[in-house]
């Protein structure tokens, strides 16, 4: 096993073991109860998958799917749920963490004068240790929260880029995933944030259970790798049916459709429809981001059409024609020019047969 391919796996996996230990710690803080330190156990499902994973993938990913990314969603969504619904009846004054970290630090450069005349180096890091986590608890909770959703999903994104990728994924795609997911975790962060912020959805237990419900759904696309891997097509009966071959050569795009329009801007635009029109609560981000919603939606839409038209009018070609339609790893015309043996096995493709003409009886019938 190549050392930095162990070194990446192991320090990835600690970094989402950390986290996830961070947001259990305040869960306990801030309910002061210490049975909610149970919620650390999740974390054993982590350190199982990194032990199988070391032992018969030799520390590399998975095709299509990221057990590693998907068991530290399981060790933290638990904690950021309590956080939030507890979040409804905790409100900061003015700019109060400001002031706070202004006391903290004027106490860390005291414990630093002091610990020059006192004890040395190890009386120095203790006090150090001692300011800093008087600093950390003395920050408002609502600030605490709203960090852990932003370095939860930049630990995803980071996390994703960090983890050792498998034989069947180049980093040509994995850059596109990553910018893919960059872009994602911008808008589910607005969602949460900008949504939850509100008075009026904070007043309303079901609302911020079904706004954390929504959120939830929409976390589940960054386990997977499908928005950039296309599934292979082999030429055999299956194939020869038309969805089977509009799935085959426009796997990744109809994946990154389905994702919009179910799983994130489908999802969010009627969340926040239903505050519009029901709820009747209106702000100006609000309806900014519904009316963005709607342009994706309708775009996506838009893009499926386009798709299957051309899909179709591919097809019908084709099949009049007698010629051939490719995988999606073949350009839609074949080339005149002679191909290598190798270039061959590597182009998969399904043949559509030429029509038939009805045959006249003979005489003897």
């Amino acid at each position: 096993m190549e050392l930095m391919v162990l070194l990446n796996a192991l320090v990835t996996r600690l970094l989402f073991v950390l986290h996830s230990l961070i947001g259990v710690w305040r869960v306990t803080a801030v309910k002061k109860e210490p049975k909610y330190w149970l919620l650390a156990l999740l974390n054993l499902l982590l350190c199982l998958e990194t032990g199988l994973t070391l032992k018969f993938k030799q520390g590399r990913g998975y095709k299509w799917f990221s057990p590693a990314i998907f068991l530290y969603l399981i060790c933290t969504v638990p904690s950021l749920w309590l956080l939030e619904i507890h979040h409804g009846t905790q409100y900061c004054g003015n700019e109060p963490g400001a002031v706070q970290v202004n006391i903290s630090n004027q106490d860390f450069n005291q414990s630093r004068d002091n610990s020059h005349g006192s004890e040395g180096t190890d009386h120095h890091i203790i006090q150090t240790a001692k300011v800093f986590v008087n600093q950390l608890s003395t920050i408002c909770e609502t600030v605490w929260t709203l960090a852990l959703h932003q370095t939860f999903l930049l630990l995803l994104v980071v996390g994703r880029w960090l983890l050792p990728i498998g034989v069947e994924i180049t980093r040509d795609q994995l850059s596109q995933l990553l910018l893919m997911f960059v872009g994602t975790a911008a808008d589910i962060l607005e969602f949460a944030s900008e949504t939850l912020d509100i008075e009026d959805v904070r007043k309303n237990y079901a609302l911020i259970n079904a706004i954390l419900a929504v959120w939830t759904w929409s976390m589940l696309q960054f386990p997977l790798d499908l928005a950039v891997q296309h599934i292979g097509c082999k030429p055999n009966a299956s194939t020869r049916r038309i969805p089977s071959l509009l799935l085959c050569r426009y796997s990744a795009e109809l994946w990154n459709i389905g994702v919009s329009l179910f799983i994130q801007d489908g999802p969010f635009f009627i969340v926040r429809s239903i505050l519009m029109g029901h709820f009747r609560i209106f702000n100006q981000m609000l309806v900014f981001f519904t009316a963005k919603n709607i342009l994706v939606v309708t775009l996506q839409l838009y893009r499926l059409a386009v798709i299957t038209l051309d899909f179709r009018a591919t097809v019908l070609q084709k099949s009049r024609k007698g010629g051939v339609s490719c995988c999606p790893c073949e350009p839609y015309e074949t080339n005149t020019h002679a191909t290598t043996d190798q270039d061959t096995e590597m182009k998969e493709c399904v043949a559509f047969p030429p029509k038939e003409e009805p045959q006249a009886p003979s005489e003897d019938q």
